[in-house]
C-alpha cells in the first residue's frame, strides 16, 4: 500500500477527534490542518495536492477563501471529494463543485437526535413560557405568575417544514410523548413516504394556517431562501411559535421581529441566524417572548462523535472507490468516475 499518496486536509476544527484517529490509522492517507489565515506558502500546497476537502459547516466561522467555490476549486485541481462537517453544507456552491466535477457529500442523519431534542426543548420552554417567567423574576420579586400563563403541548398541532432526518425525529417525538398532530411540507417526498415518516403531506401554507408550532428543518439552498417572510408569519395563528434549527436565511429576520412586535404570532425559537453568531444588541434578542441560541442545536457529544465517525468512514469510502452514502449531487457521478479513475488508476462502483 501507498503511503500517503491520498490526501485529505480541513480548516480550524474538526467535528470530533475521531475523524483524525481513523484516517491516521490508515498508512496511504495523510491528514493536513490549515488555519484561517494560514500564509499562501503553507494553504497553496496543500490545496494543489489534495484530494478530499473536509470542510466545516458554519459558514460565519470559514475565512472566505477556504469556502468551496469555482475559485478554490481552481487552486484545487485534484480535488475530487467535499465532505461537510454536518447536514448543511452552506459554504459549498455545489453547482460549481458538480462542473468541476467533485463529489459533495454530508453527514446527514449523524446529529437528527440532538438536533430533535434542540426543537422540542425550544418549543416547550415557549410554550410553557420558561423563559420569559425566568427573565421577569430576575428582574422582579413580585412577578404576577398569572401573567406567565402557558399552553401544553400535548393534543397540539406541529407543523415540520422538511421531513428529512431531523423532521422524522422531531415528528417521532411528538407523536409519541404528546400525541400531537404532525402536519409536513416537503416538496421532495410523496405523501405516502411522508405518512411512512409519521406525518400527514400538506402545502406549506396549509401547514402554517393550521399549525400550533411551525419547525424548520430543511437545508439552506438557492429555492428556499427567504421561504419565510411577511407573508408567511401573517397566515399562521396568533398563539403560534416559529422555532427553526434549520440555517440562517431561510427566515427573514426583520420579518420576523415584526410579527412578534405586533403579536401576530406568540413567539420564536431561534438556533440559527444571518450572521452567526448574532450581535448582542439584535433587535430579535431584545424580545422576552424570543428563546435563542448560537447554533448548539447539534453540539452535543454524542452528534460530535457520531458525525466524526460517519464523516470519516464516508471520506475512506470514497477513497476506496465506494460510492458514497450521503451524495449532494449525484449527477456529478459520471464526470467524478472519469477524473477519480485518471488519479487512481481504477474506477469508483
Amino acid at each position: 500500500m501507498s503511503v500517503n499518496n491520498k490526501r485529505v486536509f480541513y480548516v480550524k476544527y474538526l467535528p470530533n477527534e475521531i475523524y483524525a484517529e481513523m484516517l491516521r490509522a490508515r498508512p496511504d492517507v495523510r491528514l493536513d490542518r490549515l488555519e484561517n489565515d494560514s500564509p499562501d506558502e503553507v494553504s497553496l500546497p496543500i490545496l494543489a495536492a489534495a484530494h478530499a476537502y473536509q470542510v466545516g459547516a458554519a459558514r460565519d466561522e470559514l475565512a472566505r477563501h477556504f469556502h468551496v467555490d469555482a475559485d478554490l476549486l481552481r487552486r484545487a485541481p485534484n480535488l475530487l471529494i467535499v465532505s461537510s462537517n454536518g447536514a448543511g453544507f452552506d459554504p459549498v456552491d455545489v453547482e460549481a463543485c458538480t462542473a468541476a466535477g467533485v463529489v459533495v457529500v454530508n453527514q446527514s442523519g449523524g446529529n437528527a437526535n440532538s438536533v430533535a431534542e434542540h426543537a422540542l426543548g425550544m418549543m416547550l420552554t415557549l410554550s410553557k413560557r420558561i423563559i420569559e417567567a425566568d427573565r421577569a423574576l430576575r428582574r422582579d420579586p413580585n412577578v404576577n405568575r398569572n401573567a406567565l400563563m402557558g399552553t401544553e403541548a400535548q393534543g397540539k398541532t406541529i407543523g415540520i417544514v422538511g421531513i428529512g432526518n431531523v423532521g422524522r425525529r422531531i415528528a417521532e417525538l411528538c407523536k409519541g410523548l404528546f400525541g400531537m398532530k404532525v402536519l409536513a411540507y416537503d416538496p421532495f417526498l410523496s405523501a405516502s413516504e411522508i405518512a411512512a415518516r409519521g406525518a400527514e403531506k400538506v402545502e406549506l401554507d396549509d401547514l402554517l394556517r393550521r399549525s400550533d408550532y411551525v419547525s424548520i428543518n430543511c437545508p439552506l439552498t438557492r429555492d428556499n431562501r427567504g421561504m419565510i417572510g411577511a407573508r408567511e408569519y401573517a397566515l399562521m395563528q396568533p398563539h403560534a411559535y416559529f422555532i427553526t434549527t434549520a440555517r440562517g436565511f431561510i427566515h427573514d429576520e426583520a420579518a420576523l421581529l415584526e410579527a412578534l412586535r405586533d403579536k401576530r404570532i406568540a413567539g420564536a425559537g431561534l438556533d440559527v441566524w444571518s450572521k452567526e453568531p448574532p450581535p448582542a444588541d439584535h433587535p430579535l434578542l431584545q424580545l422576552d417572548n424570543v428563546l435563542a441560541s448560537p447554533h448548539t442545536a447539534g453540539v452535543t457529544r454524542e452528534a460530535r462523535i457520531n458525525m466524526g465517525r460517519i464523516a470519516a468512514e464516508q471520506i475512506l469510502d470514497a477513497l476506496d472507490g465506494k460510492r458514497p452514502p450521503r451524495l449532494i449531487n449525484p449527477e456529478v457521478w459520471p464526470a467524478y468516475a472519469r477524473r477519480f479513475e485518471r488519479v487512481f488508476g481504477f474506477t469508483p462502483n
